[in-house]
This record gives structure tokens, sequence and C-alpha cells, in this order.
């Protein structure tokens, strides 16, 4: 295992995304858990879904000590200077993205816009934290994602493996995040790391996801299509170890050290956070139901083979997601392991009350 190298006590951490989903668990953790830690979290609020669940998360952030937060875009490297300038954080965690595969195909420019020129505005206020002799920042943190593996036929997917087949432009710009971040780490000496997330799930999580949209059909009696007619396989990750993950690898910055040559050798990493067990789709979907039902959600009497529809694969998606976790595990001793129907029933208690 590798020791800690960064103490977050009285640490200043810059979360993008902050009123997202893994952003806003990720800062009422470190709140919670951290003597001293001050969260500044930026968001631009957008619509992309239900505003109302950011406003929610950021509430709950609002009422802790400690946390500032700025509406804003990272897109708008004015903001991210000025952030800079008044906070000097000194570690960072870039959870703000466009989402979605799918969205993907029909909205191009709002992925070029934040996963793109957004991190770039975020790489260059992290290498001028460094002017005229400053510590800056110790440890960039930022997502990447699972589907940085695209076509890839070999599983479980290792951080070894060649990424070089993107099927939707979400993949192609995280994968370009990656390759943006080891460039700024080798000119700069940016200890950057990257974390592969693989089907984020949970409580209060994105209404875009495939739990999440099934639960409000079913609701609404509306029908679920089943892509690939049920045989896709994902590897679902609960909230909580997602964040349990990012914590501890923010304690961790890749060494600065130099090479043969005399200059730097990128302090650079990537990492998958996944639950190391994919689940096919059709197993998700009844242990989803069970829980709906357990939780009030759905009556005991409903009519589950009546809603559900399958359906040939969509453009941009795999067949398969499945993380090897093994360098996680080596170097922090730690690998998500919450069991799906655990997860989903967490999600199912919080959706009853969401409800209403």
């Amino acid at each position: 295992m590798l020791n800690n190298n960064i103490i977050l006590t009285g640490k200043t951490v810059l979360i993008t995304g902050a009123a997202g989903f893994i952003g806003s668990n990720l800062s009422q953790s470190l709140l919670s858990k951290i003597t001293n830690i001050k969260v500044v979290g930026i968001d631009n609020m957008n619509d992309y879904y239900d505003v109302k669940i950011k406003e929610e998360r950021l509430k709950k952030l609002q009422q802790l000590d400690n946390f500032i937060f700025i509406q804003g875009d990272i897109s708008d490297k004015i903001i991210i200077e000025n952030i800079f300038k008044k906070f000097n954080p000194e570690i960072v965690v870039n959870l703000a993205a466009q989402a979605g595969v799918r969205y993907s195909i029909s909205n191009p420019d709002a992925y070029i816009a934040s996963n793109l020129i957004g991190f770039y505005n975020i790489l260059e206020a992290c290498r001028h934290s460094y002017d005229n002799g400053e510590k800056g920042v110790e440890h960039l943190i930022y997502a990447s994602s699972s589907s940085v593996y695209g076509s890839n036929t070999k599983i479980p997917y290792s951080t070894d493996d060649k990424v070089d087949n993107p099927v939707s432009l979400y993949a192609a710009t995280k994968k370009s995040n990656e390759l943006m971040a080891h460039a700024y780490s080798k000119l700069y000496n940016i200890p950057s790391t990257g974390l592969r997330f693989f089907t984020v799930y949970g409580p209060a999580g994105r209404p875009d996801m495939a739990y999440f949209g099934f639960t409000d059909k079913l609701v609404a009696g509306k029908t679920i299509q089943i892509f690939n007619y049920g045989n896709c396989k994902r590897d679902f990750t609960y909230i909580d170890d997602i964040v349990e993950g990012i914590i501890r690898i923010i304690q961790h910055a890749p060494e600065r050290q130099k090479g043969t040559d005399g200059l730097p050798v990128p302090p650079y990493k990537v990492y998958n956070i996944g639950n190391n067990q994919p689940e096919n789709l059709l197993d998700f979907v009844n242990i989803l139901q069970e829980e709906l039902v357990t939780a009030g959600v759905l009556p005991k009497e409903y009519d589950f083979d009546a809603h559900k529809e399958l359906v040939p694969m969509q453009p941009g998606d795999v067949p398969v997601t499945y993380a090897d976790t093994t360098p996680l595990e080596k170097d922090f001793g730690f690998k998500p392991s919450t069991p799906l129907r655990e997860g989903l029933k967490a999600f199912a208690e919080w959706y009853a009350l969401y409800q209403k």
C-alpha cells in the first residue's frame, strides 16, 4: 500500500460539479470527516436533468460550515482564474463534465465546452498555481469514465489496456482528458490522477441513468426498454464506494521525480473504480423492481412483464463494462464492495420519499 503524502486537515479543496451526484456526496463526506477543511464548489446548475435535484443537494451542502459555492461554468476561464487567485486551492477535484453517451450524439457542443475547454481551463489554472515559486496545487484528481474502453473485447478492463477505440464523443472527450492531464503532468510537474468510474448509482443520483429512468417510467405506468435484449452487463458501483475511493486517492499524489534525462517523469496515474462484478441488466431490473415494491414505490401486484420491452443495442453503448481494480486494491487497500441489492434498496427508499 502507498503511504499518504497529503494531509487533508486544514486544506482548501476545489470541487467542480459540486452540485452533481458525485461532487455533492464527496463534498459532504470531506466536510463531515476532515477537521478544518474548506470546500469551494463550483457548478453551472444546468438543466441537463431536473435542476431541483441539484438544488436539494446544494441546500444540504450550504448548511455545512466551510462550504463556499460559486455558480459558474468551468468553460469560463476568467471565473476559474478568479477562484484560484482568491482561494488558492491545494487540492482540485474536477468532476464537472457533460455526462451521458447518447446525449453526446445529439448535443456535441456541450461536451466540447465542458469536457475539453473546461478541463483545459482547470489544467491552466493548476499550472499557474506554481507561478512565482508558490507551492500551488498538490494534487489534481479528475473524472474519467469506463466509456474510454469503447469497443475493447478483453475483460475485465485494465488501465494497462489500449483505449484507442471510443464509440461515442463522450468517451473521446474523457480519453482526451487523460491525454491532456498527462501532457500537463509532464510539462509542468502537476501531480494528477484520473479516475475511470463504472456506472455510479445510489440515492439522489442522476435521473438520466437507467435505474432512475426505469423507476420513473414504471411509476408512470410506461414501458421500459432493455437494450441488447437484456444481454448487457454493467459494473454498477455504489456512490459511497466511489466517494471512499476518491478520498483515499486524494491523500496520495503521484510522486514527483526526474528521469535519466533530468526532466520530470510525469507524476500521473489512472485508476478504475468499479465494483469488479458486472451484473446482467435483466437481473438488475428484477432486483430493482423487488426493492421498489418493498419500499412501497410500486404496488405488490404490479405487472412487470407487461412493462418490459427487449430492444437492440443503442448507438454508442457497449455490451459489457467490467473493472479490473487490482491497482486500486494494491495501492490503497480498497475496492468497491456494496452489493447491488443493498445499493438499490437504499435508492428505492430514497425514491419513496422523493416521490412525496
